[in-house]
């Protein structure tokens, strides 16, 4: 009796671990399964920004640079001061300019007086020859000595004008409203003047209208259009935002380390602040967002749900094909050249195609849809068609998206994202 129990104990114990072992093999989840994050294909709006950053500069800064050379005996005015047109800033040596000034007013009042003489020659003559006193050769003679006299005065007159203006210039005055942002020079040292090549002694600008210089590669720079608004952040202030709008794009390029790898080829981009804070100065860094679209109410996915995989890479997986082609045979064979195409994961209860579902992994799956993307935010990509609004699609983690999941993969949904 005691042995049968015991016979029955034993039977019934395997019996048992058999149950078990078939309850675990039917609802157990697959070990392969991959797990991911999805988030809903949405509508939403969607803002393209072209990042670029540079330095604050004035709209208008006016360089004032001697156009002779001479010792500065004045210097009228100190970095920042507010200076109105016209105002006296910086006075030169004006001994030898004065000099050649009188110089030039001397030969023009001997000219004056050399012309006032042979014009009552020319006179006199005139009236003899109209009395058949004097011949024709003499009166030519006369009227051509009266003309020299005339050019002579003229030329007098032109080098005490030139005289006059550099001695003028020797008093440099504001051209306009402004602030004197930088004095390069002190009395007594010599400014070298020169049409060409002068050098700067004082700075003057217009701090009420501040523009930022920005480098734009050049692949960006073809979206960016003249008016387009800006988001400024200043580095100096780091919890204000302030805006612009593009006021100028440069038609040529700056090359930068040309012919090397790290060869950079940007365009300057002018930004007109709109708001001008009393603190901000010439010369801070700041950073802009230049917005060149804005797309409202479209589908949209995070950025980090697209990726890329080669042309027909499904086939590659091994996927039987019936009716396929002899081209698509030859893809397969990779005789061509497999093209890239952007594509998301979307998940959903069935496989794609054909694909037979193995034991008791009733998905859910991911399959590759092929999207057509148009602008991108920082986080979002605009769908353009692929997905409908509502898809469930795969945001994570970058190691599944990028590499793990292939078309028809089956995935375990994230609890801690998946609603």
């Amino acid at each position: 009796m005691k042995k049968n129990k015991k016979k029955i104990l034993i039977i019934s114990g395997v019996v048992a671990i058999v149950v078990i072992i078939i309850a675990a093999n039917v609802f157990r989840k697959d070990d392969s399964a991959i797990n991911v994050e999805i988030e809903e294909v949405q509508r939403g709006t969607v803002i393209h920004k072209v990042n670029a950053s540079g330095k604050i500069q004035p709209v208008r800064e006016i360089k004032i640079s001697a156009t002779t050379s001479a010792w500065v005996t004045k210097i009228t005015v100190k970095e920042g001061d507010r200076v109105q047109t016209g105002q006296l800033l910086i006075t030169l040596d004006e001994k030898q300019h004065l000099a050649a000034t009188e110089q030039a007013q001397s030969s023009v009042n001997s000219a004056e007086a050399s012309l006032k003489q042979v014009g009552a020659q020319k006179k006199r003559m005139e009236s003899l020859y109209k009395q058949k006193l004097i011949s024709e050769q003499e009166l030519e003679s006369i009227t051509a000595q009266h003309e020299l006299t005339v050019n002579q005065l003229r030329q007098a007159n032109a080098a005490l004008s030139s005289r006059e203006d550099e001695l003028s210039k020797l008093k440099m005055t504001a051209p306009s409203n402004g602030i004197v942002t930088k004095i390069n020079i002190e009395v007594g040292e010599m400014a070298v003047g020169s049409m060409f090549q002068a050098a700067t002694l004082m700075t003057i600008a217009n701090l009420a209208k501040l523009e930022v210089e920005v480098d734009v590669n050049e692949n960006d720079v073809i979206s960016i259009s003249l008016g387009d608004t800006t988001e400024i952040e200043v580095d100096a202030f780091q919890d204000t935002m302030f805006y612009g709008i593009v006021s100028e794009i440069a038609h040529v390029a700056e090359t930068s380390n040309f012919g090397t790898q790290e060869q950079v080829t940007n365009f300057k981009v002018k930004v007109r602040m709109l708001y001008v804070h009393p603190k901000i100065r010439p010369g801070m860094s700041a950073n802009t967002n230049i917005i060149t679209d804005i797309r409202v109410d479209v589908l949209t996915i995070p950025i980090q749900s697209l990726t890329i995989r080669p042309e027909g890479y499904d086939k590659e997986l091994g996927e039987k094909n019936e009716d396929e082609s002899d081209e698509d045979k030859k893809y397969r064979s990779g005789k061509e050249k497999k093209e890239m195409i952007e594509l998301v994961f979307v998940v959903q209860d069935e496989p794609a195609g054909d694909k037979e579902i193995k034991g008791n992994n009733k998905g859910p799956f991911a399959v590759a849809k092929p999207v057509k993307v148009g602008i991108s935010s920082e986080t979002h990509y605009e769908i353009i068609r692929g997905l409908d609004e509502g898809d469930r699609i795969v945001t994570g983690s970058y190691k599944a998206i990028s590499r793990d999941i292939k078309h028809n993969s089956i995935v375990q949904l994230d609890e801690d994202n998946h609603n």
